[in-house]
């Protein structure tokens, strides 16, 4: 039996369990999923934590103060959590994804509330979100923001501790690691760690159809927790092989598979990663592991992703992933479904759209920085 003295000890060393694969797939390689799902909250516990501890430390945020952050999920709750340990008053920015589960958690962690009700045209939530913080920040003088997005704190979480983990309990043997990516922190955190022991490593970053992250166009989608409609300063390219896009269909369908094949009952993001690792994993022998970071619960999914009638309104029933993904030309074809692409590592292409909007350059348009 695990015996703590603070809910804060249990965010990290989270388990790491086998999985069978998908039912389409014939993994060979030992495929491991990291259960950050499993910390009290879900994954950006690990990061909540971390941020408000490196503030702590720097001054930036003084005993009793305010923590303020825009998050449509997991990051509110992880600042929620922990700011109520630690006591400070939290203020999250959010917007109508947020599920009517979430915000009842949110309220009873003593976290308040700010909800935009416009989706931006070009930067999407994310920017109506950080216009409605500009305000909140000016009317709480001092007030410490976390900048998930650009702060090293959200990748230090995992290069700290995570990577460790890893090799401590797969040793040598990790040929890949499968994430998704929204802030960019826990795939590529991990993978910059991993990478000074295991120079091989082949990093996997999954997306979803209509995020710009990796030179994509900014459509329209249902996916939230991963993808974006700005460019996140935490995401390092350089450490990335390839990147993967899922559509909402394929990846709200493998949620239901993730859950009957594998008993985990996962949000989207724990989806897409099973989806991609499961290809991945019928690439290498049984001497070798891969390792899929399932980051997200499915509860706050209720009424989206594991309602049937959702997915029939949204025309989603039945739309299933492949065996394989098809392969397309970065940087210049549009994916449809699931899809992937090496990135381009020699400098032929940019790594995003030249137009895309960086979250450092939002800041610095809304007079945040």
């Amino acid at each position: 039996m695990i015996k703590v003295a603070s809910v804060l000890e249990l965010m990290k060393n989270t388990p790491l369990v086998r999985l069978r694969g998908r039912a389409v797939s014939q993994p060979r390689a030992a495929l491991w999923a990291k259960l950050e799902l499993a910390m009290p909250g879900q994954m950006k516990d690990r990061v909540a934590l971390k941020m408000v501890t490196d503030a702590e430390a720097s001054g930036a945020l003084p005993p009793g103060g305010t923590i303020v952050e825009s998050s449509s999920g997991t990051m509110a709750e992880g600042l929620a959590r922990v700011g109520s340990l630690k006591g400070y008053r939290v203020i999250i920015v959010t917007d109508p994804r947020i599920d009517p589960g979430t915000a009842a958690k949110l309220r009873a962690l003593g976290a308040e509330l700010e909800i935009v009700d416009k989706y931006h045209p070009t930067g999407g939530w994310q920017q109506s979100r950080l216009e409605r913080l500009k305000q909140v920040l000016a009317g709480h003088p001092g007030a410490f923001w976390p900048r998930q997005y650009d702060s090293p704190s959200n990748p230090g979480a995992y290069t700290d501790h995570m990577s460790g983990e890893l090799r401590d309990a797969l040793g040598p043997r990790i040929a890949a690691l499968v994430g998704t990516v929204g802030s960019g922190g826990s795939l590529c955190g991990t993978a910059v760690a991993l990478r000074a022991h295991l120079p091989d490593l082949r990093v996997v970053a999954v997306d979803a159809v209509g995020s710009v992250q990796f030179y994509q166009p900014n459509l329209p989608r249902l996916q939230s927790g991963h993808s974006n409609s700005i460019i996140a300063g935490n995401i390092n390219y350089r450490v990335i092989s390839e990147a993967h896009w899922l559509s909402d269909g394929e990846v709200f369908n493998a949620c239901h598979e993730l859950a009957r094949r594998e008993g985990i009952f996962g949000g989207g993001s724990s989806g897409a990663a099973y989806v991609v690792a499961s290809w991945v994993a019928e690439q290498y022998g049984p001497d070798h592991s891969v390792v899929c970071i399932l980051p997200d619960k499915g509860d706050r999914y209720g009424e989206t992703i594991y309602s049937e009638k959702y997915l029939a309104e949204h025309q989603l029933t039945g739309i299933h992933a492949a065996a394989q993904p098809d392969q397309i030309r970065y940087g210049v074809d549009v994916a449809k479904r699931w899809s992937w692409a090496p990135l381009p590592h020699d400098g032929s292409v940019p790594f995003h759209a030249p137009d895309a909007t960086l979250s450092s350059e939002l800041t610095r348009a809304l007079g945040l920085s």
